[in-house]
């Protein structure tokens, strides 16, 4: 969860610092990652020191080389050459593995908090609760807790080939990627991969082997990742969501995901398991 720092307590010494500003990461020029230093060479955070969160560890009892402090600085940007506003999307895929996720989980945060200024249920003003990440209502007792929202992505093999498809939104970038999509209500995470695959691409798939799973930040995505077999069809495309789908050979791959992301790992993993 997310605390509030008393101002006093930002000078002891060095932490690292994740600036939002709009929906990029504010980092020293030239760099890509969050800064890591003391409150006294930030001198344009003066105005935020009531709004200074610490991002506690997931696992209570680890202790952190230096805190992470968080800060929204909402519209507002910094206007000197000393700093730059970087994409989330472009810090995450150049941090450590580690660093992704406490960069990904401060932006949830971040956007939840943006979000749920105002209850859904009365319109009253929300505000934050101390002793947990969430937002209440004092109108009408509403509480609200970030939204972590259930995805499924499946990797596609049969023999010695892999079925990657293009997204609309990647045509530009010309990258292959496994198959993915949100859970629906009432729906299974076994039910939502048989039912996005046939929707994306028009086959139907069998023997599902769970693999793993991954906070993904754009924006409160939670991917949990399945290898699954070809059980037949042809390749048919839903012009709305896929530009290209097609099957290729494992030694004649196209530009795919990186390892970082849970899809690079389960291209990765079909590699290994047929090779």
């Amino acid at each position: 969860m997310m605390k509030k720092v008393p101002s006093h307590q930002l000078k002891q010494g060095a932490a690292r610092w994740l600036i939002f500003s709009r929906s990029k990461l504010l980092v020293a020029s030239g760099d890509t990652q969050p800064p890591v230093t003391d409150a006294s060479s930030l001198p344009f955070l003066a105005a935020y020191q009531q709004d200074v969160y610490q991002l506690t560890p997931l696992e209570a009892h680890l202790q952190e080389e230096q805190p992470t402090f968080v800060v929204d600085m909402g519209a507002e940007a910094v206007d000197s050459d000393e700093w730059e506003e970087v994409s989330l999307r472009n810090v995450l895929m150049n941090t450590p593995v580690g660093a992704f996720s406490v960069v990904g989980r401060a932006w949830q945060y971040v956007h939840f908090l943006r979000t749920h200024r105002f209850c859904g249920q009365c319109g009253s003003a929300m505000h934050k609760i101390d002793w947990e990440m969430a937002m209440q209502c004092q109108q009408c007792q509403h509480r609200c807790y970030p939204r972590v929202s259930p995805c499924i992505i499946v990797a596609i093999h049969d023999n010695e080939r892999i079925l990657l498809a293009r997204g609309v939104r990647h045509r530009e970038t010309n990258m292959y990627s496994t198959l993915a999509g949100f859970v629906e209500s009432g729906e299974s995470l076994e039910q939502a991969v048989h039912r996005e695959v046939f929707e994306e691409v028009g086959v139907r798939v069998k023997n599902l082997q769970y693999f793993g799973s991954q906070p993904w930040p754009f924006p409160h995505s939670l991917m949990v990742g399945y290898l699954a077999e070809y059980d037949g069809g042809n390749i048919v495309c839903d012009e709305h969501e896929i530009d290209d789908a097609q099957w290729f050979s494992l030694d004649a791959l196209p530009d795919t995901p990186p390892k970082l992301s849970i899809a690079g790992q389960l291209i990765d993993a079909v590699i290994k398991q047929l090779s």
